[in-house]
């Protein structure tokens, strides 16, 4: 038997962004199975026609499947008018593209693609959202970001070359947590969930087009199962993690995140630091 988390709203409608696969399509599983309706949104039709058909056999819940571009204005213009409808009560902004390669040789068209869909679009998705779940009491907004978000200073290889993707998720993160924390006390929760290296085929394309075919696929690197991402995600909905990190076994490296920032913020005074108060080489 599933058991509903506490923290999300009992059989309202779910939409899930970037749901024709992977960490998408296993949120569209486990929200189905949960008893919510859905809103699946994607690029690819047929995908998404499959898994609201398997859906709604296997779970006997409505879903609409909304095809769409969010690196579009007028698709993302779409999909927040149903965003902001009344029977909204969990977001889930998964869609996200990559764009990986030397800043210096990649494409500036798709390098403003990444900020528009990993960027733009959750913005605008949680602004539809929000105010309607505010007035009716209750809702849920995740927003999926990545570990990248905290690796700036390291270097290529293994991990990719990621100057514009790791800072739209830099974003994402300091978005989610500074919600969460102007609607600290309200009834809408707000999450960004970082997972690592995960089992999907995000790596198997810079994110102009979608990957081809009507199966899923899995990059050659492997990682966390999307499924295993997700039940991390909905515990901490549970459990009132903002900041969830499903392979971070010691919760409490997100404090000393939170500390040192805290430290940082303690510079914002009139006195500047000794260290600029003379030239270079001067005494």
């Amino acid at each position: 038997m599933t058991t509903r988390p506490e923290s999300l709203p009992a059989r309202g409608t779910a939409i899930v962004t970037g749901a024709s696969s992977g960490i998408g399509a296993a949120y569209a599983r486990r929200l189905a199975a949960d008893g919510h309706g859905l809103v699946l949104v994607a690029r690819r039709a047929e995908r998404l026609r499959a898994l609201a058909a398997e859906l709604t056999g296997r779970h006997g819940v409505r879903v609409e499947v909304v095809v769409a571009d969010l690196g579009d204005a007028g698709d993302l213009d779409r999909v927040a008018r149903r965003t902001a409808g009344d029977d909204i009560e969990v977001l889930v902004n998964n869609a996200g593209i990559n764009g990986y390669g030397p800043f210096a040789e990649t494409d500036a068209g798709l390098l403003e693609k990444v900020i528009a869909v990993n960027v733009v679009a959750p913005t605008r998705l949680a602004r539809a959202a929000v105010p309607g779940m505010l007035a009716r009491g209750r809702g849920a907004v995740v927003n999926v970001a990545s570990t990248l978000a905290f690796a700036g200073s390291l270097p290529p290889d293994p991990l990719p070359v990621r100057a514009v993707y790791a800072g739209t998720k830099g974003y994402v993160v300091t978005f989610s947590r500074t919600l969460a924390a102007e609607l600290d006390g309200a009834a809408v929760r707000v999450q960004v969930l970082c997972p690592g290296l995960t089992a999907t085929e995000f790596h198997l394309t810079q994110g102009q087009v979608p990957v081809a075919g009507d199966a899923a696929r899995v990059h050659d690197d492997g990682g966390m199962p999307a499924e295993d991402v997700v039940t991390a995600s909905l515990r901490a909905l549970e459990t009132g993690e903002v900041v969830c990190v499903p392979g971070l076994a010691d919760a409490e490296a997100v404090d000393r995140v939170t500390a040192a920032e805290l430290g940082l913020r303690s510079s914002s005074t009139g006195t500047l630091a000794p260290r600029y108060r003379n030239p270079a080489g001067g005494s």
